[in-house]
């Protein structure tokens, strides 16, 4: 029966990801193990259910039947378990988590090693990444996002908090270059000061504001950038050693604002901020280790992310 099972696993998830080696992968095997499994199953079904060439595979006409019974019997599956782990007291087994790099490990991760270290038998399994990862294709169970959400049939949501940004600089340069007094006044004369500029591969990410109505103000820094780079911890060293405003989150500068190695520009209208939202695949019953860790999430974050006197206007 395990053999079974694990003939079907891998014949699915060669399927989904199409290809033995991505198949592998997913389930954390060799591509050689994929390969033999879908062989056994096929000698068990006496039919082939891949056509293969050299640069191909693709579904034989049994395979694309038995696929989508076994797809139906793997979800019946996963009900199952998500049922018997919702009627438990104490969560368990591997929680697969993805979160972007640097809010993930200052903020995020932390918290969740808390809630492992008060849980001995739930294990975390953290993936660190910038982009969007699917969360079925990848049997993600909880992923951390930041900025707005597209609308989704099959993926829910709740708040964690926001990354509020503010203008900072160093005491140095802004007894050198002059103190904008607010948002106003930098846009009016922005070619009075240097800048530190974030990044990424589709370009420079302009600053955005809130005025007193709520509308979102879009400034991008002119020509006079004397760093940037794709790193907000790198922006908040530039800044710290004088070399112009950065736009920061709020939390990432609260040591060096209590130190007094930066200072916050200006205050502004109405913060502006990045949405933090827990996301997870929908499903009838959520997992408890999953609810647990977005309870947690949901307790502890606009707590870490309130602690620089900002506020909270949400």
């Amino acid at each position: 029966m395990s053999e079974r099972l694990a003939g079907v696993e891998a014949f699915v998830a060669a399927v989904e990801t199409g290809n033995f080696a991505l198949a592998g992968e997913r389930l954390q095997l060799t591509r050689s193990a994929i390969a033999k499994s879908v062989a056994r199953l096929e000698t068990r079904l006496g039919t082939r259910l891949f056509q293969r060439t050299t640069r191909s595979q693709s579904l034989t006409e049994d395979g694309q039947t038995y696929y989508e019974h076994c797809r139906r019997a793997l979800r019946e599956l996963d009900s199952a378990d998500l049922a018997v782990e919702a009627g438990r007291r104490a969560p368990r087994g591997k929680l697969r988590v993805t979160m972007p790099v640097l809010v993930g490990r200052e903020l995020v991760a932390p918290v969740l090693m808390e809630l492992a270290l008060a849980h001995p038998d739930l294990v975390i399994d953290v993936v660190f990444s910038d982009g969007v990862v699917d969360l079925v294709e990848e049997r993600i169970d909880l992923a951390i996002r930041s900025g707005p959400l597209p609308s989704s049939a099959v993926l829910a949501a709740r708040s964690l908090g926001a990354q509020w940004m503010g203008v900072y600089a160093s005491p140095e340069y802004l007894a050198r270059a002059g103190c904008p007094t607010s948002m106003e006044s930098l846009m009016a004369e922005p070619l009075r000061h240097r800048y530190v500029g974030y990044a990424r591969a589709s370009g420079p990410h302009p600053w955005q504001f809130h005025d007193e109505l709520g509308r979102t103000l879009v400034f991008s820094a002119p020509a006079n950038v004397s760093f940037t780079s794709n790193s907000l911890e790198a922006n908040a060293i530039a800044a710290r050693q004088g070399m112009g405003l950065a736009r920061l989150p709020a939390w990432l500068v609260a040591s060096e604002l209590a130190e007094g190695k930066l200072v916050r520009v200006f205050d502004e209208p109405s913060p502006y901020g990045y949405a933090l939202n827990a996301v997870w695949p929908k499903a009838p019953t959520l997992p408890l280790k999953t609810r647990l860790a977005i309870d947690r999430l949901a307790e502890r974050l606009p707590q870490k992310l309130a602690l620089t006197g900002i506020g909270d206007p949400l």
